[in-house]
């Protein structure tokens, strides 16, 4: 939607970057510059840049930048409206009235009320009589009224429609029902039935608090192909891909770290136990937006999956996607008990917390997956565990670790450590030569290695996209220059997202506004990472010569509809370091 330019220069004059970023990132200033640790990514050297005179952030690690209403989508998960009204409110402003604008904020707001709702006429049901046996199972699990309440828990009774006409009853619509995933439509009749029946609920509550969809246990399985565990779909407020069931909890405990584990009744034991930071994936494996959320807390996480091959599955795939957010993880392995919840109510809080403190590192755990892979009495299985063995051993970062764990390694195969640490040398040579064959790759394909990271941004003309990213860079840093390209029009731009850029642009300077990148609208948070990534590419001094060149090119590019090739585009790269190197 289209808010007036002039409130939008207004709220950005009045929310600079550095505050906005300020609020969530420690920041230390180097030069003209600001940098922490990127919000979005683990890290631990700081590669998150604010520029204040630009009113921008940009991240060198994991490429995401913008402005300050960017930043707010990014990091709070808000629509670009929301982001607006999140810093107008933050500023003491009035957001003007756009029908669209809170016409889409309402349906948010019904949704998460109509939540709310849910929640608790399902949580009323549980203590009603068509709720006697899901009590009687909560509290034989071992959950007492105080857990029931804290989590919202309740019950969604074997009806057709108990949910449907409570929640009309409260007045909400029949399309606001569809809309919140908690019903399911007949396709013969139209009518509209509870998704949810005979289950013991268990509602889903994001960081700030919104119910935003469930999970539901089922109690008296009449279907057997029905689904022990069943969970809200994807709507306009839920998305299980970014979500973690008790993190609305964990994220106030004091312990410092996470445990992920896989169900809801873990994680519900945990924090009854004491362990107050226990989170659960909603029914999906751990995905990379998990880690990015993760990060934003802690830096450890304790990793209890289940024993079986599926949980080991997860373990091994979790573990990468981690330490990509800069998390360090451990994993403990249950011992005694097939669960947290088993473990708990056996042994109780003592125990388990010895079972973590001996939880290993992720190192440990893959050498001991490795091991159980082979029998190493046998002399070719033992090469082969060993050479395995150094094939995870040499991507260690310090020759420390290299040496203890390859020591282990040797002790367990009955050889020499000399001998494993030749294997890890060589191990290590090959991955050198593997990423190096990989970059030479990148080096020979020009093309391929101009093309933006997201594949929804193409370059079909590279050597006029390039020229296109030169051209709004130097018009961002001196937007007088745009007096030069008055033959030039959006349409004659190769990449539809810059010919957007320039129309703004020239809009703008035209309107004697200002020009810079947290001003745009209509632009995604992949296309805003994008023209940032390009602002700091083209980071060397304007110089007019070059931004003719710019203009040039583009022009001639979109009359001849020419196809750049590798030699022209070797080429360009090489006059672009040049123009880096000499300052234009």
């Amino acid at each position: 939607m289209a808010f007036p330019a002039a409130f939008i220069d207004e709220l950005i004059a009045r929310n600079p970057i550095e505050d906005v970023v300020g609020q969530y990132v420690t920041l230390r200033r180097s030069g003209a510059n600001l940098f922490g640790l990127c919000p979005f990514h683990g890290e631990k050297t700081a590669s998150f840049s604010v520029a204040p005179d630009k009113g921008i952030y940009y991240c060198f690690g994991c490429h995401k930048g913008g402005g300050a209403i960017n930043f707010m989508m990014e990091l709070e998960g808000l629509s670009y409206p929301d982001a607006v009204r999140n810093l107008a409110q933050r500023a003491g402003m009035e957001v003007p009235e756009d029908e669209q604008y809170q016409s889409r904020y309402r349906q948010q707001e019904r949704l998460w009320a109509l939540h709310k709702e849910a929640a608790r006429f399902f949580h009323s049901q549980l203590y009603a009589p068509v709720g006697k046996a899901a009590l009687a199972y909560a509290m034989g699990r071992g959950m007492p009224k105080s857990t029931l309440i804290n989590f919202g828990i309740g019950y969604a009774p074997d009806s057709w429609d108990s949910l449907v006409k409570a929640m009309r009853a409260k007045g909400y619509t029949d399309e606001e029902l569809k809309d919140s995933g908690l019903v399911t439509v007949s396709q013969k009749s139209g009518n509209l039935f509870d998704r949810f029946r005979d289950r013991l609920m268990f509602p889903i509550i994001d960081t700030r608090g919104n119910v935003i969809g469930f999970g539901g246990r089922i109690m008296n399985n009449k279907d057997p192909n029905a689904a022990k565990y069943l969970n809200s779909p994807e709507t306009k407020i839920f998305n299980k891909r970014k979500n973690l069931f008790a993190l609305n909890l964990a994220k106030k405990s004091k312990l410092g770290y996470l445990i992920l584990v896989e169900g809801y009744m873990d994680a519900i034991a945990l924090h009854q136990y004491g362990f107050d930071c226990a989170v659960a994936s909603l029914g999906t494996s751990l995905t990379e937006e998990h880690a990015t959320l993760i990060s934003r807390y802690v830096e450890q996480v304790v990793l209890i999956y289940d024993g079986d091959e599926a949980g080991q599955r997860a373990t091994r795939r979790a573990i990468p996607m981690l330490e990509k957010a800069g998390i360090q993880v451990k994993v403990l392995k249950m011992r005694d008990a097939k669960d947290p919840d088993e473990f708990l109510k056996k042994f109780g809080p003592d125990r388990f917390k010895l079972l973590l403190e001996e939880s290993s590192n992720r190192v440990e755990y893959q050498l001991a997956d490795i091991r159980k892979k082979y029998d190493i009495r046998e002399a070719d299985q033992k090469v082969r565990y060993v050479q395995e063995a150094a094939e995870l051993i040499c991507t260690l970062d310090s020759s420390v670790k290299r040496e203890v764990y390859g020591t282990r390694v040797a002790e367990a195969a009955g050889i020499t450590y000399d001998a494993v640490k030749l294997e890890v040398n060589k191990a290590f040579k090959r991955r050198i030569a593997r990423e190096k064959r990989k970059q030479e790759a990148i080096d020979l394909a020009p093309v391929k290695a101009l093309q933006p990271r997201d594949r929804s941004i193409r370059y079909d003309n590279v050597k006029s996209a390039v020229a296109e990213e030169g051209l709004l860079a130097y018009v961002l840093k001196d937007p007088s220059l745009l007096q030069q390209t008055k033959q030039l029009k959006p349409e004659h731009f190769s990449v539809e997202l810059f010919g957007r850029v320039f129309r703004q642009f020239t809009q703008r300077y035209e309107a004697g506004m200002d020009i810079s990148l947290g001003v745009l609208e209509d632009v995604t948070s992949q296309e805003m990472n994008h023209l940032t990534a390009t602002v700091h590419r083209h980071s060397e001094p304007v110089s007019e010569a070059a931004f003719r060149d710019f203009v040039q090119t583009v022009l001639s590019q979109n009359r001849g509809q020419q196809v750049s090739t590798d030699d022209d585009l070797m080429a360009l790269r090489n006059q672009l370091k040049e123009r880096k190197g000499t300052g234009g």
